[in-house]
């Protein structure tokens, strides 16, 4: 239990959530502190077939030691493990059903070595994995900028809060900043994944539109380029590639939950054809195109690419 309780502002009634969100929230300042001594090449590669750091294998050890602790929580699975962790209980959509949690632990590992922002995305899904986006419960994201954050989406909305240790040392406080965080009708900032000479003809000129209406405002960790279109209202995508049309993201993990921030904040989420909620799962590793941001841009994306 947090020393101060969000849930007291309009947070998640149901109490596997809350105490889920608990738990990310209690290893945030450990997996931060940690960072510094964990920017080298961990010798191994994930299930995805990519290069991890060791800064990936200990927030993923911290997160699923915490999650898997939950009660409620039946099972557990990260972008870093090839399957999922059998947590106790069944998972599925009744009421004495367990949650499902998907995570990825250090979204953005690669700015390590360059010391900008990276997060941790959260999935909790009433469906065994893989799952549908529509099977999502609650999703949200940790980002480890100037300061700690955390962005929760559930039924009762999306809230920001701030995550820092207690002064005392005995836990972690979190103060809500944004009760009720909306995406802002006037789009300012976009982001876009990939290299442009990767980029399918249709995305390209879709690309060029909107570079001469908005600011550019890339990272490389989706969750601090996500958290910029949800401040100042834009558009992020990390788009089919020539060379890898089934785009890179990975839908259990990081596409779902995003999209569902996106969308219960009033923004809409795409694959290319519709909603990224509604791709069909077909594995745990599943890659997916992802487009978020201000509704209008999405429908403009949709137009542009949607007939590939």
């Amino acid at each position: 239990m947090t020393d101060s309780d969000p849930r007291a502002d309009g947070g998640p009634a149901d109490s596997t959530v809350a105490a889920v969100f608990d738990a990310v929230a209690a290893t945030a300042p450990e997996i931060r502190a940690a960072l510094p001594g964990r920017r080298v090449e961990s010798g191994t590669e994930n299930a995805s077939g990519e290069s991890v750091l060791a800064g990936d294998l200990y927030a993923d050890e911290l997160l699923g030691e915490a999650i898997t602790a939950v009660d409620g929580v039946g099972s557990f699975v990260s972008e870093e493990r090839e399957d999922a962790v059998d947590a106790g209980g069944a998972v599925g959509s009744g009421p004495d059903d367990a949650y499902a949690v998907a995570i990825d632990p250090l979204d953005g590992s690669s700015n390590l070595r360059s010391n900008n922002a990276m997060g941790t995305v959260v999935g909790i899904y009433d469906a065994p994995l893989p799952a549908s986006g529509r099977d999502l419960v609650a999703a949200g994201y940790v980002l480890y900028g100037p300061i700690t954050t955390m962005v929760v989406a559930d039924d009762a909305g999306v809230r920001e809060e701030v995550v820092e240790r207690a002064p005392d040392g005995g836990g972690v406080e979190r103060s809500v900043v944004e009760a009720d965080l909306r995406l802002p009708e006037t789009p300012t900032v976009y982001g876009f994944g990939g290299r442009v000479p990767d980029w399918p003809a249709d995305f390209r000129a879709y690309a060029r539109s909107i570079e001469d209406e908005l600011k550019l405002r890339y990272g490389g960790a989706m969750v601090g380029d996500v958290n910029q279109v949800l401040t100042y209202g834009g558009v992020f995508a990390y788009p089919a590639l020539r060379s890898a049309p089934e785009g890179k993201l990975r839908l259990q993990f990081e596409a779902n939950p995003i999209a569902y921030i996106i969308e219960r904040a009033g923004g809409a989420s795409s694959d290319g054809t519709g909603s990224i909620l509604d791709v069909e799962p077909e594995a745990v590793h599943q890659r997916v195109p992802l487009y978020v941001g201000n509704e209008a841009l999405i429908e403009r994306l949709e137009a542009a690419v949607g007939d590939d």
